[in-house]
């Protein structure tokens, strides 16, 4: 998907065919700045949603977890899959500099790095959370149990 979308199909150009109509169907009264204000936060969220769930993705094809496996992961892991990421939006951005509607920018790679670094910062809060509320759990059950 992310190479798709570095071709010609993900330029602003085709973006705005989208994006420009749903906002003045929304806000009729709303600019042209406003809408290439709207159009720009709109594409490096998805800059940075889908570098997220690539790098998740590279963490859980590292990691390999099984079903019952309630561990947030090892911080090596997550810095290979991390650095996996980086590498994958540097060579993105060189494809899109070859592509005349596109440009491959640093900027670009930075707001994918973040992306991607977010993405797993949040996995493994919501796994330690997770990983404390089943063990808070456990512990209640078990010590109800022995004291019986």
């Amino acid at each position: 998907m992310i190479i798709g979308f570095s071709t010609d199909v993900g330029s602003s150009r085709h973006t705005s065919r989208i994006i420009g109509p749903v906002l003045r169907w929304l806000v009729p009264g709303i600019t042209e700045e406003s809408i290439g204000r709207v159009q720009l936060g709109v594409r490096k969220t998805a800059h940075m949603t889908e570098y997220a769930v690539l790098a998740l993705l590279m963490w859980r094809a590292l990691r390999r977890p099984g079903r019952a496996d309630r561990k947030p992961g090892r911080c090596n892991e997550m810095m290979l899959a991390f650095g996996l990421a980086v590498l994958f939006a540097v060579s993105d951005e060189i494809h899109q500099s070859f592509v005349p509607s596109r440009e491959g920018r640093v900027l670009d790679v930075l707001i994918d790095a973040l992306g991607a670094l977010l993405g797993l910062l949040a996995w493994r809060a919501w796994g330690k959370w997770r990983g404390r509320r089943g063990a808070a759990g456990a512990v209640g059950a078990g010590g109800a149990g022995e004291s019986e």
